[in-house]
């Protein structure tokens, strides 16, 4: 641009250099307003002979004057729900002067202003694009094509990169606030209730609330509200993501961010970040919680946010969700559920995703220690041997016809527990005594019945040690005994294996009764 002559200080001009065969009139036919206006050219550029230029001469005139035509923009990336003055937007569509787009929660939008300027808006943005005006200076001079554009933000972010190239003024960007002008930057604008806002990453910004504005450079940003003088603030630095899981196995994805500030989000499906699909602000101890994203590689940023609102630079890292198929939902045994040492059967609900399942058994949480491993199930069940008392872990995963295994479920806990002992029993001419094995702890149910079914038990008592003292059956006869233990959290065991007792007629023809009795069923 050539210099402005003091006239010209207060509005906006573009420098034209006379080429061979111009002249004032001819001008005023094809570069101006009208053929009227080169009178005010000549004047506001004090030429000695207003009848006369030369080529080479560098011109000062004023936008006004200048001819010109609003153009479209265009969309040149959609991502998610994103509308055109209420209709679904896609990308290649162009975006007239005095039309607005709007973004949604899970929306994201590039737009490309005439001199290669782009301008993203970020889920949940609303915003205008005011002006997108054209002025042809003269086909083949290198003057030809330059933009005066302006987006007006209405609420939500904008994030703009603005190309280096000549404007016929500087790229500007508006909201109810403030207004941030441009000639050749990258930076973010924020708009909510609370104010307005902007960062800068790159080259210089310009930001005014009324009467008082801020020269921005590179990592520094501003607050802008209304009726405060805006103050350059340096950028916070960008936070610590080394703690995030590079895998996700769940189809919903929760990340926490250390730190003393809140974070802002972003997941894109991109590493230019064109593809926006969530912008969300984590509390400080808070939980990023993201659904409805399909599995694949997904670029994350995040930026820390001071008091004032300004966001600081940007960490990076690549985030891959593998959480499909999902694993069935576990049945039996349930979570933390106790069993006997034997055959154990394990039952799932079964996912329609999944044409097999894999069931593993370990001795320890992280199945470093595996025990039982099942590929290739079908249907909704397994029965594996587990002869071994002790606390264990089982989980469940699901594959698809092609192979395409899913993440293991959570893990599920089981403590296996030894079969009941056998029961003892010993006998005089008043009492029977049985005893067997139990936890402290536990309470003891026993039967004593003339049937080895149980179906009319003779006597039956629960008690809180592993022995009985009875007195001895009146009838002589066959009796059968049995016991199960019921542990103080409610689990029950099966009952033990049935004792088999005769009552003789006399006792004292059977000194062998003072013997204790193992016969088992």
């Amino acid at each position: 641009l050539g210099t402005v002559c003091p006239a010209l200080a207060a509005e906006a001009a573009l420098a034209y250099t006379v080429q061979p065969r111009d002249t004032l009139i001819g001008l005023g036919k094809t570069l101006l307003v009208s053929p009227q206006a080169w009178p005010e050219v000549a004047r506001l550029n004090r030429l000695p002979d207003p009848n006369r230029i030369s080529p080479g001469q560098t011109l000062q005139v004023p936008l006004r004057l200048l001819r010109s035509a609003q153009a479209p923009a265009r969309v040149v990336s959609v991502e998610g729900p994103v509308t055109l003055e209420g209709r679904p937007v896609r990308a290649g569509d162009e975006v007239q002067p005095g039309q607005r787009l709007v973004a949604d929660a899970s929306g994201s939008a590039v737009l490309q202003l005439g001199d290669g300027s782009r301008v993203q808006l970020t889920p949940l943005t609303e915003a205008e694009l005011t002006e997108h005006r054209r002025f042809d200076l003269r086909a083949g001079t290198g003057q030809d094509g330059l933009f005066a554009s302006t987006m007006r933000l209405l609420r939500g972010s904008l994030e703009v990169v603005a190309t280096k190239l000549q404007r016929a003024k500087p790229l500007e960007v508006t909201t109810p606030t403030a207004v941030i002008g441009v000639r050749g930057t990258e930076y973010r604008v924020r708009h909510a209730d609370a104010g307005s806002g902007t960062e800068v990453l790159e080259g210089r910004v310009q930001a005014d609330v009324g009467e008082q504005g801020v020269a921005l450079a590179g990592g520094f940003g501003a607050a802008l509200q209304a009726g405060q003088t805006p103050r350059a603030v340096p950028l916070l630095p960008p936070p610590d993501l080394s703690t995030l899981p590079a895998r996700v196995e769940r189809p919903l994805i929760r990340l926490r961010f250390p730190g003393t500030e809140p974070v802002r989000v972003q997941l894109a499906a991109d590493e230019g970040f064109s593809r926006i699909v969530r912008d969300e602000r984590v509390p400080v101890g808070g939980e990023l919680r993201v659904t409805g994203l399909d599995d694949g590689t997904w670029q994350l940023r995040a930026r820390r946010i001071d008091p004032a609102g300004i966001e600081g630079r940007d960490a990076r890292a690549t985030v891959v969700l593998k959480a499909r198929p999902e694993p069935p939902a576990a049945m039996a045994p349930t979570d933390r559920g106790k069993a006997m040492v034997g055959d154990i059967r394990f039952a799932w609900a079964e996912n329609t995703e999944a044409a097999t399942y894999r069931l593993e058994v370990a001795a320890d949480a992280a199945f470093r220690q595996v025990l039982q491993r099942q590929d290739g199930l079908q249907g909704g069940s397994a029965v594996l041997r587990l002869d071994e008392p002790g606390a264990l872990w089982w989980r469940l995963a699901s594959v698809r016809a092609n192979g395409d295994a899913g993440p293991w479920g959570d893990p599920q806990t089981l403590e296996l527990r030894a079969q009941p002992t056998p029961p003892q029993a010993s006998m005089d001419a008043e009492r029977l005594s049985l005893a067997w094995s139990g936890r402290p702890g536990d309470r003891q149910q026993v039967q004593l019945a003339r049937d080895p079914a149980f179906s009319q038990p003779e006597a039956e008592a629960t008690l809180d040690q592993p022995s009985w003292l009875i007195a001895r059956p009146s009838q002589p006869g066959t009796v059968y005994f049995r016991y199960r233990s019921v542990e103080p959290d409610g689990f029950t065991t099966p009952w033990s294996s049935t004792l088999k007792l005769e009552i003789p007629r006399d006792w004292r023809d059977a000194g062998w009764l003072l013997l204790p009795l193992l016969l088992v069923l």
